[in-house]
C-alpha cells in the first residue's frame, strides 16, 4: 500500500511538471516511476515518459518507448502507444506499410477502428489522394459510433477538400534576403560633381577662417 501511495504522488507530481510545459523533467520523472513503481503505475508512466519524450523532441527515444508498449500484455495501452505511433510516423511511412502497423485496430470489430483510419484517411491526403481521403474522412464524419473528436476533426479536413483543398494555388514569394533589402534600401551615393561642395561643407570652420580673411 505504502509503495502505491508513494507511486502515486510521484505520478502526480510527474504530471504537473508535463502540464507546466517542463516536458524533459517529466520524461526523466516517468521514468523513475516506470522503472521502480507497481506495475500498475510503471506501465502507464513508460506511455507517459514516452509523450513526455516527444513533447521535449527526443523522437527516436519516444518511438522507441511507444514500440515498446505496444507490445506489451496491457490491450488498452498497447492500442493507445500504436495510435501514437501511427500518427508520428504518418508523414514518412509509406500507406501501405502505416495500414499494416495498425491492423489489429482497424478491424470492425475494434473499438479503435475509427482512430486508426483516421491516420490512414492521412496518408491518402499525405500522398495527393485528395477524393479518396475526401470519401473517407466524409465517412468517418458521418458515422454516429466514432467518437466525436475522430467526427468533428473529420467534418473539417472533408469540408476543407470539397471547398477546394486539393488545389494547389502556387506559393508565397519568399522574403527578400537581407542583403537585397539593404540595396534596394539604401541611399545612393554622392555624384562626383558635387565632390567640391562636399569638401567646402566637411570643414565649416576652416571655409569661416578663409573668407575672415579675405574680409
Amino acid at each position: 500500500h505504502r509503495a502505491s501511495q508513494k507511486a502515486s504522488q510521484a505520478y502526480m507530481a510527474a504530471e504537473a511538471l508535463m502540464a507546466s510545459g517542463h516536458a524533459a523533467q517529466a520524461a526523466t520523472a516517468f521514468a523513475k516511476i516506470a522503472d521502480t513503481a507497481p506495475s500498475g503505475y510503471a506501465e502507464v508512466s513508460r506511455l507517459h515518459n514516452a509523450d513526455a519524450l516527444l513533447a521535449a523532441g527526443h523522437r527516436a527515444d519516444a518511438l522507441t518507448l511507444y514500440k515498446k508498449v505496444a507490445a506489451g500484455d496491457n490491450s488498452l495501452l498497447a492500442a493507445v502507444a500504436k495510435l501514437r505511433e501511427g500518427w508520428m510516423l504518418a508523414d514518412t511511412m509509406p500507406r501501405l506499410q502505416l495500414e499494416a502497423l495498425l491492423a489489429p485496430l482497424t478491424a470492425t470489430a475494434s473499438p479503435w477502428r475509427f482512430m486508426a483510419r483516421e491516420i490512414l484517411a492521412y496518408a491518402d491526403y499525405r500522398d495527393g489522394k485528395f477524393a479518396l481521403a475526401a470519401k473517407e474522412y466524409q465517412a468517418l464524419a458521418a458515422n454516429v459510433e466514432a467518437p466525436i473528436g475522430v467526427r468533428q476533426r473529420a467534418n473539417v479536413m472533408a469540408t476543407f477538400l470539397h471547398a477546394g483543398g486539393d488545389k494547389a494555388y502556387g506559393v508565397v514569394p519568399p522574403p527578400a534576403t537581407p542583403s537585397a533589402a539593404k540595396a534596394v534600401t539604401a541611399p545612393a551615393p554622392p555624384k562626383s560633381g558635387n565632390s567640391g561642395h562636399k569638401a567646402a561643407t566637411a570643414h565649416p570652420k576652416s571655409h569661416q577662417r578663409r573668407g575672415h580673411a579675405h574680409r
